[in-house]
């Protein structure tokens, strides 16, 4: 069986990917480009419109390009809304969220109309007839990815008034700390040397287990494990982002990269309150400043949402007037979306569409400032980094993605001086890790 993944949205998004390609791949699967797969799979995100519509455009742009393809949906939009999908060309199954981790189960074991009846061939010989041997493991460099991207928790319990996500994920809901050990001992085992570690609100990890424990715990867990890897943390909300937290990054010279994800989504508290964010911006003020005071060198990434429903003139300014000033290192600027079913879907006093526009304009601006004041900061200090694609590009443990000379394969651990700022970061490879 020739098969290809597209993937929409989030890391956990990534995650569950990743986790769908080494079914398959043990089961005889072959990757190959879409345009050439007997079944293309498209793992969706909902958190907009604009998500929705990339996930319809690229099911009329596989069938287009490949007529015979089979095509299986998956994922929040899947979830909300299976109706939308199931009309579309080719789509021969839409699964939801609460059944995607036995997809490759379901589609190897059961007639889904994969050209196969009930009575057909053997789950090996239905997924065996192409180059690929039988149970194949995964390594670095499938699907492109050079780090390892490990859901440990799905779900969520909070209710900010403009997300869908609970009510597309579900709950929360945890791995138990001795998986993830394991999972994450088979990961480094197959070759990677970076693990990011996602969830759809990682922070709550652990809440739901019995006996309940808390993403420290895990965080000093796989500190604790013998694994030669590197962990990276993806995005966290405020309010969980601890000290302790911190204080393990800070302390573990290198095991958990320097490097933070913290939405704050808007620097108006009369908005924040408005969007169920439990939290103020003077609170989130102090988070990073914190982290900037322990950590010089970490990056510090944001969410912001314009246009949310009444936001004022007043309101976005005091986005202009906050984040130049913050350490923050790297914005990623969202337009509000309604998302039919929220609480935000159903206030009044809509901003205008040119007006969320022109505000997303501004803020990329200021976030375009912040990552050339945060690169040029770096520049003249060494960086342990992993490279990936060919070789010629590096990531920093600090997120800066670094372009150096050819001659060293993917995933390779170097240390990297950080030289220019053109339309790339440059730097010269000055060693290995043990030259740190």
């Amino acid at each position: 069986m020739r098969y290809s993944i597209i993937t929409f949205g989030c890391r956990v998004n990534q995650a569950d990917s990743l986790r769908i390609d080494e079914d398959l791949r043990a089961r005889g699967g072959v990757d190959v480009p879409s345009a050439d797969a007997d079944l293309v799979i498209v793992n969706t995100c909902s958190v907009t419109s604009t998500a929705d519509q990339g996930a319809r455009q690229a099911i009329r742009r596989v069938v287009r390009d490949n007529p015979s393809a089979q095509v299986i949906v998956t994922g929040c939009y899947a979830t909300r809304r299976p109706d939308e999908l199931q009309a579309l060309p080719n789509v021969v199954r839409v699964i939801r969220n609460e059944e995607k981790e036995r997809l490759v189960e379901t589609i190897a074991d059961a007639a889904v109309r994969l050209r196969f009846g009930s009575s057909g061939p053997t789950t090996r010989e239905r997924f065996g007839d192409g180059d690929g041997a039988c149970g194949a493991p995964i390594e670095p460099g499938v699907a492109g990815r050079t780090a390892f991207t490990l859901r440990v928790q799905t779900g969520c319990e909070e209710r900010c008034a403009y997300c869908i996500i609970p009510w597309t994920r579900g709950g929360g809901r945890s791995v138990r700390m001795s998986e993830v050990v394991r999972d994450v001992e088979r990961i480094a085992a197959a070759g990677f040397k970076e693990i990011v570690l996602t969830g759809v609100h990682l922070g709550s990890y652990g809440r739901d287990l019995t006996p309940a424990v808390s993403l420290i715990d895990l965080l000093r867990a796989l500190d604790r494990s013998n694994v030669d890897v590197q962990y990276r943390i993806s995005s966290l909300e405020p309010m969980d982002c601890t000290t302790e937290i911190v204080d393990l990054v800070a302390a573990s010279r290198g095991r958990f990269a320097p490097h933070f994800h913290l939405p704050l989504q808007h620097a108006s508290d009369r908005v924040l309150a408005a969007m169920r964010r439990p939290y103020t911006l003077d609170y989130y003020r102090n988070l990073v400043n914190g982290i900037a005071e322990k950590l010089p060198h970490a990056s510090i990434g944001s969410d912001m949402i314009v246009g949310f429903p009444d936001e004022s003139v007043e309101d976005f300014e005091a986005n202009l007037e906050y984040l130049p000033q913050s350490p923050l290192s790297h914005l990623h600027v969202f337009p509000y979306s309604d998302r039919p079913g929220t609480e935000a879907a159903s206030m009044g006093n809509r901003v205008p569409g040119p007006v969320v526009r022109e505000r997303a304009a501004r803020l990329r601006e200021i976030g375009a400032k912040l990552a050339r004041r945060f690169k040029e900061r770096q520049l003249g200090t060494i960086r342990p980094a992993l490279t990936l694609e060919d070789g010629t590009l590096a990531v920093t443990d600090n997120y800066l993605k670094v372009r150096i000379g050819p001659g060293m394969p993917r995933n390779e651990r170097v240390v990297i001086r950080l030289d220019s700022v053109q339309d790339a970061m440059c730097g010269v490879v000055v060693g290995d890790k043990r030259n740190l």
